[in-house]
């Protein structure tokens, strides 16, 4: 039986048991004693030996132990039921904290039961043969028939598929997967059966990552949390001091009876027990780790989430986090003979795996008329390719082929402005004329806008910190509105300027992807790597954007904002419970029985409040409108 089954049966008979005392009281039975005993005991057993364990082992008073003296006392005085509804209502606050953990870290045993367990293992004569996942080794081919899971990381080998990631990425829309494209354990193949070759062992998926990051995560306390559970045993210990003097103070100097100043000792057991201010946190950070999990974002600790409402300034790498990671053409512009250069431009492209090539490629791929296939084609170290097409010499490359750019101002002034916006301009020559001339940019993201005018809104500092060069970190930059930039930097530059933004601005972020990020992600206040990069910029960052998804971020720091406040109203509202509980009691205002309905009453509402943060966080909308994205993106797309 699971531990929140327990508990509830335990509240039940608790409850129980309380009725039946409640009904031979009022019948005059003189055994009903017995009946509110029993139900003290389910009620209360798992809680008292929790507190006197605790004390025992770690020599520190808790909350639990409140409550069983709390009950004790009121049986003491008489006050049967009082002390029976007291340790119903603490059972159910704790049945209730017990469904909240559960139900917070119910994104852990859902990843854990999407799990495959047994693969279809091909072997040389193309028959399966049904194996353990945790027996595949490096290079199997696996068979993923349609519908099936995909049981482990790899890559597809054969056959074209959709697939759904959402258990891993967060993203709802499904992926089409092709030849090479990596596949990730425990996503659906929702298209027809795929072969696959495992490129890793099954410890070290990046589900079973996800799964062992968001675990450590839950299992290790906010700021708040840490605060709070080191007060509780001073607290407590004060409480207990507190006690008897409130017994003889009132009985000594203000003319209580003895039997008012102890119910009014016992009351003040129960109402200046912190159970409300001690669930203020923890089930609420406990659920907001479990939304960023489910939403393809994951926080390797409670403090990482806490601190990210508190950012102050955040630092961003170029390539692959602002930026897509391949150059696109941006500018293209023929001089003459625009068809036929575009033939031959592809056919020697198509001979080249440089990412310029394939940017080309990408562009012109379906306005070509003419295939030359048995071109050959000659690179030349430092320039580009030659090829020789019926007795006339083409080039691509820089315009060390040829001197003309010089010769012609106009053509020159353009090109310039090409350089100047950062771009990369590739020529096409024909024998020793100019035939065509490209502009290529890695242009920002689409969600790369949305996010910097975020944090600019916010009042947090943006900077881009790139080992790029500077003309094309400054074209970048100024289209995003960044506030600023460092070119030609090396992992130490991007080191030293994290430590200097951390002195100068306590809590600061830095994102990046790659091994020559990882230095600064470690030294950052906070350190966020995107899923799809390095695994070392994995390991060393704090939180993890699986999906590469910028706009995650965003919906991390307004998650972050939104525990900070429900944590902040449950210690507020806690604290006011206790208060004014305490001087109500102190001035004969208030009973037991109220006594113990405001102060269970209280944390059952507080832990309620904490569960808010499993609901979806929405994006707040930009200031910046789609057409503007669009016209910016057009700058450098012409």
């Amino acid at each position: 039986m699971s531990e929140e089954k327990k508990a509830l049966l335990a509240t039940i008979l608790c409850l129980i048991f309380m009725v039946i005392g409640f009904i031979l009281e009022k019948s005059g039975t003189i055994f009903y004693p017995i009946s509110f005993i029993v139900a003290i005991i389910f009620g209360g057993f798992k809680q008292t030996k929790a507190g006197l364990l605790e004390t025992v082992e770690n020599k520190r008073l808790n909350v639990d132990l409140l409550m069983a003296l709390a009950a004790i006392g009121a049986c003491i005085i008489g006050n049967w039921f009082e002390g029976a509804m007291l340790t119903f209502i603490f059972c159910l606050s704790g049945a209730l904290e017990e469904y909240t953990t559960n139900k917070s870290k119910k994104e852990i045993s859902s990843l854990m039961n999407l799990q495959p367990e047994m693969a279809l293992l091909l072997n040389e004569l193309g028959k399966t043969t049904e194996t353990p996942v945790k027996q595949l080794k490096i290079g199997d081919l696996l068979l993923v028939p349609k519908g099936a899971r995909i049981p482990i990381d790899g890559i597809l080998t054969r056959g074209c598929s959709t697939i759904d990631e959402a258990a891993v990425t967060g993203e709802s829309i499904p992926t089409e997967k092709s030849i090479n494209d990596p596949l990730f354990g425990g996503t659906i193949n929702l298209g027809e059966a795929i072969t696959m070759t495992v490129n890793t062992t099954s410890e070290n998926t990046l589900f079973s990552k996800i799964i062992r990051l968001v675990d450590e995560a839950q299992n290790t306390p906010s700021q708040i949390a840490s605060f709070i559970e080191k007060l509780e045993n001073t607290y407590v210990k004060i409480v207990l001091i507190a006690i008897p003097m409130m017994i003889l103070i009132p009985y000594l100097f203000l003319d209580w009876s003895w039997n008012e100043s102890f119910y009014r000792g016992m009351v003040l057991l129960v109402v200046a027990s912190p159970c409300a201010l001690v669930a203020s946190a923890t089930p609420a950070t406990l659920a907001a780790i479990s939304n960023g999990a489910r939403n393809g974002v994951l926080f390797k600790g409670g403090i990482y989430l806490e601190n990210l409402a508190s950012l102050k300034a955040i630092a961003f790498d170029k390539t692959g986090t602002l930026t897509r990671g391949i150059p696109v053409v941006t500018d293209s512009v023929f001089l003459k003979n625009k068809q036929e250069g575009l033939n031959v431009l592809l056919a020697m492209e198509r001979q080249s795996t440089h990412p310029l090539a394939q940017a080309i490629i990408t562009r012109f791929d379906n306005e070509t008329t003419t295939l030359y296939d048995q071109i050959e084609v000659k690179n030349i170290t430092g320039f580009g390719m030659e090829t020789t097409i019926d007795s006339t010499t083409w080039r691509v490359g820089k315009n060390t082929f040829n001197t003309q750019i010089g010769e012609k101002k106009e053509l020159e002034n353009e090109v310039a402005r090409l350089q100047n916006a950062g771009k990369t301009v590739v020529y096409l020559f024909q024998e020793q004329e100019i035939v065509a001339y490209f502009g290529l940019l890695d242009i920002p993201k689409p969600e790369a806008y949305k996010v910097i005018a975020y944090f600019k809104r916010s009042g947090i500092h943006t900077t881009m910190i790139t080992g790029d060069h500077e003309k094309t970190a400054l074209a970048v930059a100024s289209q995003l509105e960044i506030d600023e930039v460092h070119a030609d930097c090396l992992p130490q530059d991007k080191t030293t300027i994290i430590k200097h933004q951390k002195e100068t601005y306590g809590v600061n972020g830095m994102i990046g992807d790659g091994i020559n990020d990882a230095p600064a992600l470690a030294n950052a206040a906070i350190g966020v790597a995107m899923g799809e990069g390095t695994d070392i910029a994995m390991d060393v960052a704090d939180i993890i954007l699986i999906q590469n998804d910028l706009e995650k971020l965003q919906m991390s720091h307004l998650l972050s904002k939104k525990l900070k406040r429900i944590v902040t109203q449950n210690i507020l509202f806690s604290s006011s419970v206790i208060l004014f509980l305490i001087l109500s009691n102190f001035f004969q205002i208030i009973n037991l029985p109220l006594g113990v309905i405001g102060h269970e009453g209280s944390t059952i509402l507080v832990i309620l409040n904490g569960l808010r943060m499993l609901k979806t966080i929405p994006l707040e909308k930009t200031t910046m409108s789609e057409s503007k994205y669009s016209s910016q993106t057009a700058d450098f797309v012409q």
